[in-house]
């Protein structure tokens, strides 16, 4: 399959204008809305073209990514030009889930998600917010929805590439997901940085007020909320916790739920989970530099959430700690709800422990994590270096 790819690969262009012209012609669709998406986009394929030693294979999946998003945004737009009265959608109150990958936000998201009161985003619904007009149609007449279909196929795929991935993070057709593919289709989200090592890019996107790209987050959960409903989103990704000005900008009544955990864990369970589907994209992966490079990319995510950490309003934010919440995660929740002012009865709680019997922790096996031998990274000198963060939010060292 990586030779087929190869070839496939030569005839492959990353002009932000081809990939545009191909997202139109796919779509039937001309109107990109706001403009301002071009400039990150031409920022993000110079890096690709310049420093992402991308692979056939990966030549073939990023290009598929980015036009996607492509298709994305001109079908979010086009539906708005025929109801603009989804402009006029309220997304009040989310509650945000602001954390370090591998610090317990994906079950915590689970559990929370499990709730029918809150609204939350699957899987399929991430990959493909919008159908094509045709295929929305055929739905309104009855059709089956066919995102669901075409994201089993995906997954069967990822599974057969990747047949360890599950045991750090599983994916199936409707499990909650984070908005980073929502914040994709804005041109400019922490989301690229997983596709390969890209410095560039990741100056790029420190460089810039990341407020527009949650504008536009905001606009296609205004879409969501209008075709399928909802009240009250939860929403959660890794890079909000270096986001909490747009974020407060974007979502003013938002809670925020912010988890900590032993950074030197952290840093050890994510560059794991990356070097090894770098061989989706990458040509020869390096684990040392993969390491290397998210060890200093996550200590500047902790600098900035503990910088603006008194930013977020004290009546609307938590602190969740992994150890605590690993041992009572349905008191976390509880203690959540209250700062969120959501009600948490037995419905609700019946609701997350079905979810955690019908997903008992460590189900797919586990995985063995050794920071200085398979990153050549010392865990003493991260922990020294993090030792501020460690204070101030009495996070627990752990073996």
């Amino acid at each position: 399959m990586i030779a087929a790819a190869a070839l496939l690969a030569a005839d492959v262009s990353f002009d932000p204008d081809a990939l545009c012209d191909e997202a139109a012609a796919a779509t039937g669709c001309s109107d990109f809305g706001d403009e301002a998406f071009r400039a990150p986009l031409a920022a993000l394929t110079d890096a690709i073209e310049g420093e992402a030693n991308l692979s056939g294979m990966g030549t073939l999946s990023v290009h598929g990514q980015l036009v996607g998003h492509l298709k994305n945004r001109l079908l979010v737009e086009d539906l708005i030009g025929e109801h603009p009265e989804i402009l006029d959608v309220e997304i009040a109150r989310p509650i945000v889930i602001a954390g370090q990958p591998r610090t317990g936000t994906t079950h915590l998201h689970n559990l929370l998600a499990a709730d029918p009161a809150l609204r939350s985003l699957p899987y399929w619904e991430s990959l493909e917010p919008v159908l094509p007009p045709d295929e929305r149609a055929a739905v309104a007449a009855g059709a089956s929805d066919p995102r669901r279909e075409r994201t089993e196929v995906g997954l069967a795929f990822l599974n057969e590439a990747l047949p360890y991935f599950k045991r750090m993070h599983e994916m199936t057709v409707d499990h909650v997901h984070e908005e980073i593919q929502l914040l994709a289709l804005a041109g400019s989200t922490m989301l690229f940085e997983t596709m390969s090592v890209m410095p560039r890019w990741r100056d790029y996107y420190l460089a810039h007020d990341q407020t527009p790209a949650y504008e536009y987050l905001k606009r296609v959960l205004q879409v969501l909320q209008w075709q399928r409903g909802g009240e009250r989103w939860v929403l959660k990704s890794p890079q909000h916790l270096e986001q909490f000005g747009p974020l407060l900008a974007v979502f003013p009544d938002a809670t925020f739920v912010v988890t900590h955990r032993d950074p030197v864990s952290v840093i050890a369970s994510n560059a794991t989970m990356l070097a090894y589907t770098a061989r989706l994209n990458v040509e020869h992966p390096d684990p040392y530099r993969i390491g290397h490079y998210w060890s200093d990319r996550i200590q500047q995510m902790l600098e900035a959430g503990l910088r603006d950490r008194d930013r977020l309003p004290a009546d609307r934010s938590l602190d969740v700690r992994f150890d605590e919440f690993m041992a009572d995660d349905l008191g976390t929740v509880e203690r959540i709800y209250e700062v969120a002012d959501q009600p948490f009865g037995p419905d609700v709680r019946a609701a997350m422990e079905q979810f955690v019997r019908d997903h008992p922790r460590g189900r797919h096996g586990g995985v063995r994590y050794d920071l200085a031998g398979d990153f050549g990274i010392d865990p003493a000198e991260r922990r020294a270096a993090l030792q501020g963060y460690v204070d101030r939010f009495g996070v627990a060292t752990e073996s």
